[in-house]
Formats: C-alpha cells, structure tokens, sequence
C-alpha cells in the first residue's frame, strides 16, 4: 500500500496542477449548466434539450469525485507543504468542503425518489448554499489572481529565481516559481493558474529574464469568464437570497401584489381559517414556462366538457357557491424543494366528475391552464383518488397568481407538475394525453416515492 501511495504521489506537483485544471473545468462547465437549468427563460427555449442537460449536469457532478479522490491521495503531502502557511490550509479546506458538500448533496438531489422528500428538500438548499458561496469565493479568487499579470515584479522571472540544476542529474520539475505561487490557493487556483507558472513548468531548466506579456490571451479568458459568471450569477442569486430568506416572498406579499383581480374573494370555511394544518412549513419556488397571467371576473371561466353527459361552465360568481372541503397535503417539487402541512380548501376532482357524468369508453382526465401553453392529465384510475383537489384556498387565503391563483389543481400524491396551475378547464378524453413536462423528458406517472404502492389498485397504464 505504501509503495503504491508512493507512486501515486511521484511528481506530485504536475499531478497537482493537472487536477487544478480539470476540477477547474468541471465546476466552470457545472456552474453554466446549473445556472440554464434553474433559469426560467431556459425552461421553455430548451424543451427536450433541458433534460438532457440535467443528466450532463448530473454525470459531471459524478465525474469531479475523480479529481477529488485523486487529491485526497496527495493531500498529505500537500499539507505537509502548507504547514506553515495557516491561510493556504484555510483555502484548501474551503475548496474541500465546496467541492465534497456539492458531490454529496447532487447525489441526494439525483437520488431524490429514494431519499425522500425531507432528505432532497435538504439537499437542495445545502447545494444552493455551497453554489452562492462557492461561486463568488472562486470569481474573485480567479479575477484578483489575474491582475497581478501587471505587476512586472511578479510577471518577470529571472534567472536567479530559478532552482540550481545539478551538471549530471537534473531535479524534477516543479509547478511553482516561488514559495509565494507553491501555496496560493489549493484546488480552486485552477482557475487562475497564470501564464507564468505553465511556461516554467515546461522550461525550467532554461533560465530567461524576458518578461512575460502584460496581459496574455488566457488570462483575457480567464477574466471574461469571470466577469460573466459574476453577471450572470448576480441576478440569480440576489433572486435566491429573497426566496430562502423570505424577503417579499411571503403569500402575504404575494397576495398583497397580486394581479388577480377577483370579485369578490373567497371566504374560508371555519377548517381553513385558522388552518387546521397549523399553516404551511416551507416556502413555495415559483416557476413557470410563461410569463404570470392575470384574472379577473371578466376574462375568467370555468368549464368541464369532453365525454361527460352534462358538460357545464361555470363563472367566477357561481364557482364559488360550489361546495367545498378542507385537507391538509404536502406538496413536493420534482427539483427536490417540498412545502409541509398545506391546508388547500377546493372542490375534489371527484365531486366535479360524478357531477358531469363520465361516459363510457373514458380513459383519461386532461386538464389545462389559462395560460394557453400548459396541460397535463391523469388517468381515469388517477382520478379516483379521494385528495385530488380543485383548489381556491391556501391556508384560508385566496391563490396568488404567483402560486396558481385563482383556481389551482393539487395532487398531492405526485410531483408538482401534474398540479396544473392557473386550472381553468377539465376535459374527460378516450385517449392517453402527454402533458407538457412529459413531452420534455418528465415521467408521465409523477408518483411520489411509495405513493404508487400505497394505492395499488392505481397504475399509470
């Protein structure tokens, strides 16, 4: 073993500076891929393509444990350098932690149906965490290192700073110029790895005094890369800090700020208000494939039509006299966020079927969203299923537009996506209907992990 770890850790600081290189590679590639993945504009434009950038995404995740593993083989010796440099130990246990906290909680995210909700709604703020801290930390690690290309002092290397060679047996190469480079910044220095640095590696048995260019191609790289990652990550991650930490993000905000405009408002059964599920834990992401519309009394409808004897329409007025339950559901995104003990106040899907009359040779529920693009459906079989909701209350308040207001379908059983937002028509169909995240790649059963075996009469076939 010792022998083997010896020569594992042989010409350990080329080894070190190609694991630079390709971590780096693999967090700039991760970075961008993240950032279209949770990008609103990025959902629609992509279509199909948006999934299989998820499992590029996910397989490079899996491939930084490469160099990860790689250096904790060379980590010894590495630390064994930086023994008396405290603020190098400090930036390598930084990168670690970045880099290890990415690695476990991706896996969990990946996994997300067989850790569960609780474990995935975790993951993905601890990899949300690590992404707004780590980013920043290593753009400005990668800008900051740029600009001492400059400094004559630094870009200059003499001939007296060069190792003495022997006359007969030359001394292995090493990746650093000086003690200053051999300790500046641990696994995220791949990034700014300067100029300097690379052409000594190659030619340090020559001794120079020419001093490198000012400003080299791969250092403009190096800092427009940054710079738009710094542009790009700004919006989205001030957009994140508001969601995480609730700044105007509320339901109460979101209602004081609605759109909707409804008249008049719903009034909560006594269950809704206070909610008997003791109000929601958690806080809802919004996302949509299309810019949030807005409602009012005059262009708001209601109807249930398809093969159904009684096809019916209904308007804002006489949808509220309809009769209402209260349940109490969790709600789980199939990105991995979850919203625990919500108190929805609606009409079951059930009530509205038996209501129409489905007529024979029936085999699926279509349902769509007003705002012309979405729809999705479950099958008859689906349908039948007791807490299936046709909601206009949350927590004994009106639906923002934000969250699917006025009128919102909840499945509480399946991922989020079949829980069509902005409901404002039901269609009974003798076909299967793909819905639109299942024309992109989506599973069309959205079972929650276990869901499908505790309803085993149910199937999505």
């Amino acid at each position: 073993m010792e022998q083997w770890l010896a020569k594992i850790r042989k010409g350990y600081g080329k080894k070190l500076v190609s694991i630079h290189a390709w971590n780096a590679w693999i967090v700039v590639i991760l970075t961008i891929t993240g950032l279209i993945l949770i990008g609103g504009f990025w959902r629609e434009t992509l279509g199909i393509g948006r999934v299989w950038l998820k499992w590029i995404h996910i397989a490079l995740g899996l491939l930084m444990l490469a160099p990860v593993v790689y250096y904790l083989l060379l980590v010894n010796k590495h630390w064994k350098q930086l023994r008396n440099k405290p603020w190098q130990k400090v930036n390598t246990l930084i990168v670690l932690t970045l880099l290890i906290g990415w690695l476990i909680s991706g896996i969990v995210l990946w996994q997300f149906k067989l850790a569960g909700p609780r474990w995935s709604n975790a993951a993905l703020l601890v990899h949300d965490l690590l992404t707004w801290a780590g980013l920043p930390y290593i753009i400005y690690h990668s800008i900051t290192r740029t600009r001492w290309l400059k400094d004559d002092a630094r870009r200059i290397i003499r001939g007296s700073e060069l190792p003495k060679q022997s006359s007969n047996v030359p001394e292995p190469a090493s990746p650093f110029t000086n003690a200053e480079d051999a300790n500046t910044s641990g696994l995220a220095s791949a990034i700014s790895y300067t100029t300097r640095d690379k052409y000594f590696q190659r030619n340090n048995k020559t001794k120079f005094d020419k001093p490198q260019p000012v400003y080299t191609r791969r250092a403009f790289i190096r800092s427009a890369v940054g710079i738009g990652l710094a542009v790009t990550v700004g919006p989205t991650f001030i957009s994140w800090i508001g969601k995480n930490l609730k700044i105007n993000n509320s339901i109460d905000s979101m209602l004081e700020n609605d759109p909707n405009r409804m008249i008049p408002l719903p009034q909560p059964l006594s269950a809704s208000s206070p909610p008997i599920g003791g109000g929601a834990e958690g806080h809802f992401r919004v996302y949509t494939v299309t810019p949030i519309p807005s409602f009012s009394n005059a262009n708001w409808s209601f109807r249930i039509d398809g093969l159904v004897e009684r096809a019916q329409i209904w308007n804002w007025e006489q949808f509220l006299k309809l009769s209402r339950t209260v349940q109490v559901s969790d709600f789980h995104c199939v990105t991995g966020w979850s919203v625990y003990k919500n108190t929805w106040e609606g009409i079951p899907l059930k009530h509205f079927l038996e209501k129409a009359g489905v007529k024979p040779g029936a085999h699926s529920v279509k349902f769509y969203s007003a705002d012309g693009v979405y729809t999705d459906a479950i099958t008859m079989e689906q349908a039948q299923m007791d807490d299936i909701i046709i909601s206009v209350m949350h927590d004994g308040k009106s639906i923002p537009a934000d969250l699917g207001g006025p009128v919102r379908l909840v499945i509480p059983q399946m991922y989020a996506y079949k829980s069509v937002k902005w409901l404002n028509r039901i269609e009974v169909i003798d076909t299967e209907h793909i819905g639109y995240w299942e024309e992109r790649g989506y599973d069309k059963d959205a079972w929650l992990s276990g869901a499908s075996q505790r309803f085993p009469n149910i199937s999505g076939s």
